[in-house]
């Protein structure tokens, strides 16, 4: 990698981490960036992976505020993102890479879409008995969102943001900071299950996780300061132009 790839790789680092703490999809910057330079596609999935945990964890510590009064929230939710991230990150490593190629776009639509309609929504969805535990349902959709975020990854951000959004509190920057808990969760389990058992491009993961760990701390500092409608403008917005990148 020359000098040029490395910053170039490294500023696609920083700025994943700034769009993962706001919202999520930095994967939509560092993956394409990693395959710019040379890295075959697995090996530049799980490199990035490695690479963008310290960003969310980043991203995570910057949202502290926001978690206060969430800890009981987040000791019911980590496991599901635990043991989905394991789940995804072994097929990383055993499916073909097309396995979820179709279903990714809906997917990330879908977010997009319940987080657009989520104020009236809220209107039709009954309120669950203990409104902090949230409905259900919330528990099984985290589970199957760390599968795809320990899969791949792409705008599970996005799809977080509307499951927390709609089933448990419409306080939109209380669960982006409970968002990037558990994205953290995510992406650090998927890391070290891929240290261990995976080849590991260690200078382009140690570049993503200098620079996303800075932009972790950026996008908090700033992304925490948004209002809801901007949020949630931001939210589509970039589910959106990750739809369009996978699929053209």
């Amino acid at each position: 990698m020359t000098w040029f790839e490395a910053l170039f790789v490294l500023v696609a680092g920083v700025g994943a981490g700034t769009i993962n703490a706001v919202v999520g999809s930095g994967t939509l910057l560092t993956f394409p960036a990693l395959l710019a330079v040379g890295i075959p596609p697995v090996l530049a999935n799980v490199s990035n992976s490695v690479g963008l945990a310290p960003g969310t964890a980043a991203g995570a510590i910057g949202y502290r505020r926001e978690l206060e009064g969430q800890r009981g929230r987040m000791i019911r939710l980590m496991p599901a993102s635990l043991v989905g991230g394991i789940v995804g990150a072994v097929l990383l490593l055993t499916l073909p890479d097309s396995a979820f190629h179709a279903v990714v776009p809906v997917l990330i639509l879908l977010g997009c879409l319940l987080v657009a309609l989520q104020p009236w929504l809220k209107n039709w969805i009954s309120v669950p008995a203990h409104a902090h535990r949230g409905a259900w349902w919330v528990i099984p959709a985290v589970f199957a969102t760390g599968i795809y975020g320990g899969y791949f990854g792409a705008a599970q951000g996005v799809l977080l943001m509307a499951i927390l959004g709609l089933g448990l509190d419409p306080d939109l920057q209380r669960m982006n900071g409970l968002k990037n808990v558990l994205a953290t969760v995510v992406n650090t389990v998927a890391a070290v299950l891929f240290i261990i058992v995976a080849d590991v491009d260690w200078l382009a993961a140690g570049l993503i996780a200098v620079g996303s760990t800075f932009g972790g701390f950026l996008g908090a500092r700033y992304g925490r300061k948004l209002p809801p409608v901007a949020l949630r403008i931001l939210i589509v917005c970039i589910g959106i132009v990750a739809i369009v990148t996978m699929v053209f």
